[in-house]
């Protein structure tokens, strides 16, 4: 269990302020200046001896992500993109860093972009956010007012603005380059890759999106030392803290900042009070947002939360959304519910996503009555995938996904449920 010194989120949950003063008192704008002093390199190789990999759910190393960005400043500017689209059900992390610790993500993306040679950060808030980007916005002038954005920001040398763009609520927004299609002025779609964004990103200049919470740990690490991030967690590929968002049938819902690789029973019985009627009430997790696998319950009771861990067992940590499912849980229902959001979601670009999605719904409809074949259980399987890994992004992926925890975990209550709806006819 992480101790309270090495808790980088010491206000996540809002009972101090989040203005420039508290954030200071908690350690924050701390030897800004003197990092950016020392050199780019010297940044991009602390990150890279923490072990940070990306927050936002794909969990690339990040230090490696922002050596991608050319080493020199040509004629075309860089710029970091800071993913705070946050739409992925099950996850609210990203809001709490907005709304009670502005600072430190504002820090470090004066940091990171010093470390890629971007003298602009975007930072893309969603829509429905209001409050969130408020309080951003808020935070920003508080830092523009005292000197820490600008010219000479920090007193550093180095100057940087930030803009903050708001979205218009589209899930698909929340992949980096449908995110940087929609700062520019154009319809939310995703751009084929390559060119990846380090070479011709926003504006067709070189660009690094990364997330919220991946962004807002980096003053930390650095002024604590990157050895330090990365002796925390299961091991050295698994490193750090994390915000774990924990909801469902739980006794106590909330976002908890945790060690990576903690069990995810200690996990849930500790800071969440427990499964709602206790651990063998328990059905089902979805352990990284809507869009991982899920897994039942002999695997809940022994699974460590990390990257690595997830993996082996056909799932992944995502965003660590954590979504708990009781026995009182119609799975296959709630796998459909999912299945209507991915449609509504697609953004229609690629025909495997555009038609597959609709279909799938369609069909787990019929699955949740019972009015199927057990054959189309096979035959849904296969669809998904089709859609998987034929999409220009990953949002087929996350509309297949769901459905194939459902068929590997829980086939036997799809089976029963044909069979009862036969019966019944």
């Amino acid at each position: 269990m992480l101790s309270d010194k090495d808790r980088i989120f010491t206000n996540i949950y809002g009972f101090e302020g989040s203005d420039l003063k508290s954030a200071k008192k908690r350690g924050d704008w701390s030897k800004t200046a003197s990092f950016i002093k020392k050199d780019r390199e010297w940044i991009i190789e602390e990150v890279k001896a923490s072990g940070l990999r990306g927050r936002g759910g794909a969990g690339f190393p990040t230090g490696l992500k922002w050596s991608f960005m050319p080493k020199t400043l040509g004629e075309r500017p860089h710029y970091l993109v800071i993913n705070a689209d946050e739409s992925e059900p099950g996850t609210c992390k990203d809001r709490d860093i907005l709304r009670n610790e502005p600072h430190k993500l504002i820090e470090g993306a004066l940091l990171a972009g010093f470390a890629m040679g971007a003298h602009a950060a975007y930072i893309y808030v969603r829509g429905e956010f209001y409050n969130e980007g408020s309080a951003l916005w808020k935070a920003i002038h508080e830092a523009y007012d005292a000197g820490l954005l600008g010219k000479n920001a920090a007193k550093s040398g180095w100057d940087f603005d930030i803009v903050v763009h708001r979205g218009a609520g589209a899930y698909i927004c929340g992949e980096e380059t449908a995110l940087i299609e929609s700062i520019e002025g154009k319809k939310g779609q995703p751009r084929n890759k390559p060119p990846f964004p380090a070479m011709a990103g926003l504006y067709s200049c070189p660009t690094t999106v990364n997330n919220v919470e991946t962004i807002a740990v980096v003053p930390t690490i650095l002024r604590r030392g990157g050895k330090w991030f990365s002796g925390l967690g299961l091991n050295e590929k698994n490193a750090g803290t994390k915000l774990f968002c924990i909801s469902g049938h739980v006794n106590n819902p909330c976002n908890v900042e945790e060690e990576m690789g903690i069990p995810l029973k200690e996990l849930i019985e500790k800071h969440c009070g427990g499964v709602r009627g206790g651990w063998d009430n328990l059905l089902a997790v979805i352990p990284g947002g809507s869009s991982t696998p899920m897994l039942p319950k002999d695997i809940c009771d022994t699974i460590h939360m990390d990257f690595d861990s997830l993996r082996e067992v056909g799932t992944g940590l995502g965003t660590a959304g954590i979504i708990v499912m009781d026995k009182s849980t119609d799975v296959i229902q709630a796998i459909c519910r999912l299945s209507q959001f991915y449609m509504h979601e697609s953004c229609g670009q690629c025909t495997p996503c555009r038609e597959g999605t609709g279909w799938l719904w369609r069909v787990m409809k019929r699955m949740v009555q019972g009015n199927a074949t057990v054959e189309e259980i096979d035959m849904l399987f296969e669809v998904t995938k089709e859609i998987e890994g034929h999409t220009i992004c990953a949002l087929g992926d996350a509309a297949a996904w769901p459905i194939q925890g459902l068929i590997k975990h829980f086939r036997p209550e799809m089976e029963r449920r044909i069979m009862e709806y036969r019966k019944a006819a």
